[in-house]
């Protein structure tokens, strides 16, 4: 079998190659056949000019089958490689990877022996690849490739009764196996990238178009060119090199530690780790006094610690992680459900707890905890793999690029196929001077500076995000964000304040008051309150969760470091924290196990919907009560206890969980109000305006939800939220009163979606997969309530699935995978809870930021530059394009990197954040933003708006430039009408100008309800184009028409150099002329962007340009004239060529301003494909 399936979140086939030898390979043997029947045939039968041309065009195909080896890897297959069915007799494979996981690479197979050992009597031969870092290794038994097993999914029993490795071929073989635990990739050379530069289709392009005007003995700026393009493609290179130099930075501490090797405890440094291994691990610091960071994922066999994981996730709550004694012996380890076991690499112990009861014993006071994973598989390893290899890189909409210059190349075909029938129709014409002049033709349609001009475009919104405390790793996204349609936010700590404030206990009594005098509430409702929670003292700080602290202080209880809670006035006995059960997502609920005098009690608290069923007896009122609560805002919690039997300490530790929560009773509903934040309801309310739907994902209960949401926009009609059915079995859509209740159908949630807005919670998602009726109901709904992290992931694939263009805006962990899967995921990082001024909260935003950024920052650069460097053309129609160009794209990235620098020295004021350093789960997201608000959405969606009409009005512009000098070089050059070399200077420098002042236009501080054309290929686009060429057109056949009356009879040989004469002159400034009006006419201002009298810079260069026009065609300066070689014009054909400019550009700009109102930007009709999508859906299930 030569193709494997894996089917894996990275690799999704492989296939089996076998390398040629180089004598077989398809660039070698048949061009050297061909230039041998060259050698024979053509050089004896045609005369030399002849001859050379055809062996030109040989070295140029052969060149271009050398460089497709480079640019396709399928073409590199097909030209090196064969394929084989045998794996023993491949030495290589060709790596398809998973969709949106980037391009194809060939990797060299390789294979090794095992020595027999424990599994098995006999050497065994295992053949494996290594890419990205992954190790993928073939089974016989599965006849397949897979990934690399570490021992991360066995059962808690097996690691309990895990001792380390037992002897030195153990770690040998497991070394050998997994490797040593460091981040190891190459260090590329200067030489190398350059190379890569070089070896890209655009450069390749601009090499080749740079030889062609050489040919046309256009020397000035064709060598100039060239100099320019190796001046830029170097410091790009540099820019990369100086990235990849930043990432080796990330490392593994190099920490000593104790681990049980062989039966004893050795000293290790932590890069000598193997999943496996026994280590004894705690706080440690280094000699600058900063803390040493974990070295490997590992899980926690015996004590406790508080870990800050800033580095991976954004949050600056520390996290409590627990030993795995008191989970079941035959429960597997799952990474999702058992985070709080696992100390994660790179993240920081800031406390830990030796547990000196457990058999093994650390010698140094330190938990006893064992490797899982090492390198590159640990979470931070992840991280770093995802910045390597990054995700479906987001080119400058390359497949329209592409489809664009494909719909001008045909015209340019037309052209040059005219010229070369005309050509070979005069024997007289050199062949030579012909092929150049169509190759010319073909050449000049494909704009070589739209790589540039479009990279300009989105560093100038790089700049203008980064000055708002926004951070993008991903420039070209910035765009998909002007085609947003649809903007998803998390509740807590996103809309909402992180903030929490106790109102007070309900429930207590009979009726459902909220009781906030707290020396009327039920003594063992305020001792649940005061120990059921994961607070811990960090030097001698107390921190935690907010809701936790919360209720801490609404009780008035203190709480000490020695684990015991006390009333702070009057009676009230201690209670002492025996044993924690910590929260768990998927449980909804912690308890603890806490003695009071000499009694010994289970506290559990969680979602009301939770305890309910582990209550033995309901109070009447229960549900009425939480209910009430929800349904204001309020998040509830229900808090429940039961005594337990006299017994000892350790074994009230030992009690299985399921145990201390089961059998409850019911104390009471603490009630918290988490305040919205100041300008949520005030920045979704301008979302919603701008024509975007608004949708909330919380893990929060439903009627609190709903209740947010209808305060925030999100909600404007009645709402209806999926619920079981109280018979059980079925579901009904029931208002958040009761009051309506309706039956729910998949069939009838379109219409119902019209007069009401949905929500439905996690409960309802189990059902809509089990019935597959994903696709019918989760694009009509507005709030999803009680969401877990995958079920975020299943929402913002739908919304991809039926054709939206998603926003995510969220913060903490659970947010990682939908801001993944978003278009545009933007994660709020607020490592520092906000000042309460509006103005000191954005000035803290602003100094805490950029520490982020001086790490991050290179990353920007380069995947900008990859992007646009992996097409980086300068224009070969003047030098002078190239030097502008450079200079903004260079003073952009100069003034990126002078601002970042900037706020990031105000950032080292003493109060800087956590730093969230490369590798943090911020990294999965395309925009970070250091707010404590959703601002920042309204922010990369004006950006996002304003860059998208700009590359749009770009490609017009290109467009119609490229035409306008296919018909010149065609037609006219048949004529003998030709450019001097200053004249494509001067005319160069005034594309050049223009493109860069209508990339600095800056976006409108409100967002309009008219939305941008969201692509190329529209209507508007192509009637706009073809409209403006025939008034262009028209204009310059008549000028030309009209110079060549005052020309003398004389005949201009098309082959001739250029000199110059009436027809030359009018024909250069009718296409300057022409230029200008098109930078005028397709400037897109309001309602996205400044408009033209707001541009200053572009204002006064189109004053300048129409100055320059006047001056020059009413002869002011001769010797300006003459420096650009113009001849002398009549005063009446001065005067008609100007009439004449005025009524095109009139013309133009009437035609342009028709169409825009004619075809305005719509919003997507997404309904259409969800229902195609859906029908396929249910037509494979009958299948």
């Amino acid at each position: 079998m030569s193709r494997f399936i894996v089917g894996g979140k990275v690799v999704d086939s492989v296939d089996l190659l076998r390398k040629r030898h180089l004598i077989w390979c398809l660039d070698v043997l048949p061009f050297s056949i061909l230039y041998v029947t060259w050698l024979i045939t053509a050089v004896p039968a045609l005369d030399f000019l002849d001859a050379a041309i055809v062996l030109g065009g040989l070295i140029v195909i052969h060149i271009l089958v050398v460089l497709f080896t480079v640019w396709s890897v399928d073409f590199m297959c097909l030209a090196h490689y064969s394929k084989v069915n045998d794996i023993h007799r491949a030495d290589s494979c060709k790596i398809t990877p998973a969709k949106f996981c980037g391009s194809k690479e060939i990797v060299p197979l390789h294979s090794r022996k095992i020595v027999a050992g424990s599994t098995s009597s006999v050497d065994i031969e295992e053949i494996y690849f290594d890419f990205r870092k992954q190790q993928y290794i073939y089974s016989q038994e599965k006849d397949m490739f897979g990934k690399l097993p570490y021992p991360n999914k066995e059962s808690f029993g097996f690691y309990l009764k895990n001792t380390g490795h037992g002897s030195e071929a153990k770690v040998l073989a497991a070394t050998e196996k997994w490797g040593r635990n460091i981040f190891e990739y190459p260090q590329p050379t200067f030489r190398k990238l350059m190379k890569e530069q070089c070896m890209e289709p655009f450069f390749v392009f601009q090499v080749f178009c740079v030889g062609l005007w050489c040919m046309d003995e256009f020397w000035y700026y064709s060598l100039f060119t060239l100099f320019m393009l190796f001046m830029f493609e170097s410091t790009m290179a540099k820019s990369r090199l100086k990235t990849l130099t930043e990432l080796r930075r990330v490392r593994v501490d190099n920490q000593t530690l104790m681990v049980h090797r062989c039966g004893k405890w050795v000293k290790l440094t932590g890069t000598d780790l193997v999943p496996g291994d026994v280590v004894s691990i705690g706080r440690s610091s280094g000699l600058d006094g900063e803390d040493k960071s974990v070295p490997a994922d590992m899980l926690i066999l015996a004590g406790s610690t508080i870990v800050n994981e800033a580095i991976l996730t954004g949050e600056s709550t520390p996290q409590w992680k627990v030993s795995i004694l008191g989970r079941g012996l035959e429960e597997k380890l799952s990474a999702r459900r058992d985070k709080s076991h696992v100390l994660f690499g790179g993240t920081k112990i800031l406390q830990h707890t030796p547990d000196k009861t457990f058999p093994l014993r650390t010698p140094d006071g330190g938990c006893l905890a064992v490797v899982l994973r090492t390198g590159f598989e640990t979470s931070q390893g992840k991280l770093m793999r995802t910045i390597l290899f990054s995700t479906e890189r987001v080119t400058a909409n390359s497949w329209e690029s592409g489809l664009f210059i494909l719909f001008l190349v045909v015209f340019a075909i037309i052209a040059a196929g005219y010229v070369l029938k005309k050509g070979l129709e005069d024997p007289t014409r050199s062949k030579y001077k012909l092929i150049l002049s169509c190759s010319l033709i073909i050449t000049s349609v494909i704009p070589p500076e739209l790589p540039m001009e479009l990279s300009i475009a989105v560093n100038t919104s790089l700049i203008a995000l980064a000055r708002r405390g926004i951070f993008c790793t991903e420039p070209f996204r910035i765009p998909f964000a002007g085609k947003v349609d649809i903007c998803c936010f998390d509740k807590t700590g996103t809309l909402t304040s992180d903030d929490m404030e106790f109102s007070g206990v309900a429930g207590t009594t009979d009726d459902v008051d909220l009781e906030t005098d707290m020396a009327k509430v039920p003594l063992r409702a305020l001792e649940i309150l005061a120990s059921c929670h994961a607070l811990v003292f960090v030097d001698n700080k107390l921190v935690g969760d907010p809701l936790e602290k919360a209720a801490l202080k609404g009780i008035h209880w203190a709480y000490k470091s020695d684990e015991k809670a006390m009333p702070k006035k009057g009676d009230g006995d201690t209670v002492q924290i025996m044993q924690r059960h910590h929260f768990a997502s998927h449980l909804k609920r912690m308890a603890v196990v806490a003695r009071i005098q000499e009694q010994f009690f289970a506290f559990v608290k969680g979602a009301p919907e939770t305890i309910q069923d582990r209550l033995v007896d309901l109070p009447p009122s229960y549900v009425e009560t939480y209910k009430k609560y929800t349904r204001q805002g309020s998040r509830v919690l229900a808090l429940a206890f039961k005594p337990i039997p006299d017994m000892t300490v350790s074994e009230a530790r030992s009690l299985d969980r399921d145990v201390i929560e089961s059998g409850l009773t019911f104390a009471g509903f603490a009630v918290f109000n988490c305040p919205i934040r100041e300008d949520s309801a005030r920045i979704l309310s301008e979302l919603k305006a701008s024509s975007h739907d608004l949708v909330m994902i919380t893990g929060d209960q439903a009627l609190t939800a709903c209740h947010v949401a209808s305060q925030v926009h999100i909600v404007s009609k009645p709402a209806l939220i999926l619920t079981p059915a109280r018979g059980g079995g079925s579901f009904d859509w029931v208002s958040p009163d009761e009051t309506e209740i309706i039956s729910y159908s998949d069939k009838e949630v379109e219409a119902l979606a019209e007069s009401h807005d949905l929500c439905i919670g996690g409960d309802s998602f189990e059902m809509l997969q089990r019935t597959s009726a994903v696709l019918k109901v989760i694009p009509f709904v507005k709030v999803f309530a009680r969401v877990a992290p995958e079920q975020k992931e299943l929402i913002m694939t739908t919304f991809k699935t039926v054709g939206r263009i998603t926003l995510m805006c969220g913060d903490g962990t659970n947010d990682v995978g939908a801001l993944k899967q978003a278009h545009v995921g933007v994660a709020l990082l607020n490592a520092i809870p906000p000042a309460k001024t509006p103005d000191s909260s954005s000035e803290k935003s602003t100094k805490q930021g950029p520490k982020t950024s001086k790490l991050k920052k290179p990353r920007s650069v380069t995947e900008n530059g990859e992007g646009s460097s992996k097409s980086k053309a300068l224009a070969k129609s003047a030098p002078s394009i190239q030097s502008r160009h450079l200079t903004p794209a260079e003073l952009q990235k100069q003034k990126l990197k002078k601002l970042m620098d900037e706020m990031n020295e105000d950032g080292d004021n003493g109060r800087s954040a956590p730093v969230v350093k490369l590798g943090d789960a911020s990294m999965a997201s395309p925009f970070t933003a250091k707010h404590a608000s959703v601002a920042p959405t309204t922010d990369v969606i004006r950006q996002g708006r304003s860059t998208l009409v700009t590359t749009l009005q770009m490609f017009k512009i290109l467009g119609l430039n490229c035409l306008a000098t296919a018909y010149v070089l065609s037609v006219m050059y048949l004529d003998g009408v030709k450019l001097g070399d200053f004249q494509a200077t001067i005319s160069g420098i005034f594309t050049a100008a223009f493109f860069l002042f209508i990339s600095h236009a800056k976006p409108l501080p409100t967002l309009s309800v008219e939305r941008p054309h969201p692509n190329i290929f529209c209507f508007y686009v192509l009637l706009s184009l073809m409209g403006q060429f025939v008034i262009h057109l028209f204009f310059l056949i008549s000028s030309v028409n009209e110079a060549g009356k005052y020309m003398p009879d004389e005949c201009i040989e098309p082959d001739s150099s250029f000199h110059p004469n009436m027809v030359n002159t009018v024909s250069y400034m009718v296409s300057m002329m022409i230029q200008v009006a098109t930078f005028a006419v397709n400037y897109m201002g309001h309602p996205f962007n400044q408009s033209i009298s707001e541009n200053k810079p572009f204002r006064y260069a189109l004053l300048a340009a129409v100055g320059f026009f006047v001056v020059v065609a009413s002869d002011l300066f001769r010797d300006l004239n003459d420096w650009l070689r113009l001849v002398p014009m009549p005063v009446g054909l001065r005067n008609k060529i100007l009439v004449w400019a005025f009524l095109m550009f009139f013309g133009c700009y009437g035609w342009e301003r028709l169409l825009r109102w004619a075809f305005p930007g719509k919003v997507p009709a997404w309904k259409k494909r969800q229902r195609n999508v859906a029908a396929n859906m249910d037509k494979k299930k009958k299948l």
